[in-house]
């Protein structure tokens, strides 16, 4: 069995975060009092230092040739993870042996200098890479040829957009053939057609070249398409590691469970579950005198990642309206989407509470954002599906 070409033993990485512990003012004049102390008086600010594992204990080994997905929630802290790999960020704990030179493409612009030209950041980077003058030339149509930025290659990268400095940074990064290339979520920042030629061309590395592939991505169907094997972090550590369908599995049945709250406003958004086949809402409120509830109402509207919004509910939609009637200044109201009629892709959800469709309470946006995976069959549905189907609602009154 050939030796592994990335073996991660023990990596922990840990930051600093500062915190300044200040006192609550009411007045402007103890404001201004204290801005003229600091002037004059050292070391009254306390600062808490709290030490934050953005990985911990993470082990595994990955072998030539495999492309490896890598999941997980915001802040599991996957990014860290390619930093770590990229030899960007050094790990606090922990060893890494990587037997390969490594393309990252982690960040618009990564690895790019600002002022010089298309063409000569090319030549930059191969030689970063320890490819020879003559290497890099014989690539380079290639190059320019599948990042289509060629009216632009003899401009400052300075002034390319986002999507042209992603499409540049891809190219150079798949055609100079590392034995390992690293993809981070920038490829977000192209558009549909220029991803999939993205996913194509890892595919191609992968499959055909037998080059290393670590691919992060929320998008659990270009995962499941490229990769045969995935990594699911959450917290900093490993959760789960094995074949794809397995760990994307356990990363959907998983479920998110998140907390949202506003001290100044009187809806609290309790809960949010969501697994393959429901997502459940779970929302408190209690609202003051000051507003008149005589028809209380809410709703919700989930968008998708281009912002439209994709499905929504509001009790006025119903044939047979809510008893509104029984609302009361406090409350609960629990939501049950099933099997919400919605196509793969990532997905944030929206709350609003007011009085008669009208009078807006509080309005929280993107309150948390989901995946819907494995629902390709329903691909014949329209894009944009407005409606109640599936939606169950239930009420505890105060």
């Amino acid at each position: 069995m050939s030796e592994p070409i990335i073996k991660v033993e023990g990596l922990g990485k840990k930051y600093i975060i500062s915190h300044e512990q200040r006192e609550s003012y009411t007045a402007l004049r103890d404001v201004i009092s204290r801005k003229a102390k600091s002037l004059t008086s050292r070391g009254k600010i306390k600062t808490v230092r709290e030490d934050f594992w953005a990985l911990k204990d993470v082990n595994f080994e990955i072998n030539p040739g495999e492309a490896v997905g890598i999941i997980g929630r915001n802040g599991a802290g996957k990014s860290t993870l390619l930093k770590v790999l990229s030899r960007i960020t050094e790990p606090s704990t922990g060893r890494i042996e990587i037997n390969g030179r490594i393309a990252s493409l982690l960040e618009v612009g990564t690895g790019f200098h600002p002022e010089l030209t298309g063409r000569e950041n090319v030549f930059l980077n191969g030689a970063i890479l320890g490819m020879t003058r003559s290497e890099i030339r014989s690539k380079f149509d290639e190059i320019v040829a599948f990042s289509g930025v060629e009216k632009f290659l003899d401009t400052p990268v300075k002034r390319y957009s986002s999507g042209m400095y992603v499409r540049l940074a891809f190219a150079v990064a798949a055609h100079l053939e590392p034995e390992i290339l690293v993809v981070d979520e920038v490829l977000a920042v192209g558009d549909a057609e220029f991803q999939n030629k993205c996913l194509g061309k890892m595919n191609e590395v992968s499959h055909q070249e037998g080059r290393t592939v670590l691919f992060v991505s929320h998008n659990m169907r270009a995962i499941q398409d490229l990769c045969q094997k995935s990594i699911y972090l959450q917290n900093g550590q490993v959760l789960d590691i094995g074949p794809t369908d397995q760990v994307i599995e356990h990363y959907l049945n998983t479920g998110t469970s998140q907390t949202w709250s506003d001290a100044t406003g009187p809806v609290q958004l309790v809960e949010v579950n969501q697994d393959k086949k429901e997502i459940k809402i779970d929302v408190q409120y209690k609202v003051s005198d000051e507003y008149v509830l005589e028809i209380p109402n809410f709703g919700f509207v989930i968008y998708d990642q281009m912002n439209t919004p994709v499905c929504g509910f509001n009790p006025s939609l119903l044939k047979e309206p809510l008893p509104l009637k029984q609302y009361r200044k406090e409350g609960r109201i629990q939501i049950t989407m099933r099997e919400p009629r919605l196509l793969d892709g990532r997905y944030n959800f929206s709350f609003w509470f007011g009085v008669n469709s009208q009078f807006d309470i509080q309005y929280v946006k993107d309150a948390i954002s989901f995946e819907v995976v494995g629902m390709t069959e329903h691909k014949q549905l329209p894009s944009n599906i407005l409606g109640t189907s599936g939606v169950e609602c239930q009420f505890d009154f105060a």
